[in-house]
């Protein structure tokens, strides 16, 4: 028994050994590790910024000065109100409903305009046709209108080609 006491004594000698030589080490070799990574954090900081700005430097004369210098300037639109239209909407014959319109045509210049004068009857028709066969709830909602300018943008371009104008634009709707 006295053995195995001097034995495990011993053994915890030699681990205490251990750990004391060992622990300088560990010590050192955290205290190595924190250096350096402190200092890398500074250095990855440093150059992580470093690179930011040098990218966006770049980006700026790459790409942004290109688009500066190759930019035109939006086109100018030329514009042209139609006269003040209300018809009766596909209603049942009971209750009419009526569609009260203001409209303007955009165009890329006033050649275009030019070309749609003459044309005003034809244009004015296109839009009465198509106008009296809609229903409320045609118009209901952005897309029932984006389809409406689309339809009577189309309509404006078939009575005019060649000339194409951008758009029709609504100043007013009113569904009564």
């Amino acid at each position: 028994m006295a053995e195995a006491k001097a034995g495990m004594k011993a053994a915890a000698n030699a681990a205490e050994v251990e750990q004391a030589e060992g622990a300088p080490k560990v010590s050192f070799l955290k205290g190595l590790i924190g250096r350096v990574l402190g200092l890398n954090k500074f250095v990855l900081i440093g150059a992580c910024a470093a690179f930011v700005l040098i990218a966006g430097g770049g980006g700026y004369f790459m790409f942004g000065h290109r688009q500066a210098d190759g930019i035109k300037p939006a086109p100018k639109s030329v514009f042209y109100d139609l006269p003040e239209m209300i018809v009766n909407l596909a209603a049942s014959p009971e209750r009419p409903q009526y569609l009260r319109v203001k409209i303007t045509l955009e165009a890329d210049d006033s050649g275009v305009i030019d070309a749609v004068k003459p044309a005003m009857p034809r244009v004015l028709d296109a839009f009465q046709v198509h106008l009296r066969e809609l229903r409320v709830t045609d118009l209901e909602g952005s897309a029932g209108l984006y389809r409406l300018r689309e339809e009577l943008t189309r309509r404006v371009n078939l009575a005019i080609a060649p000339n194409r104008i951008r758009a029709v634009l609504f100043k007013e709707i009113v569904v009564q």
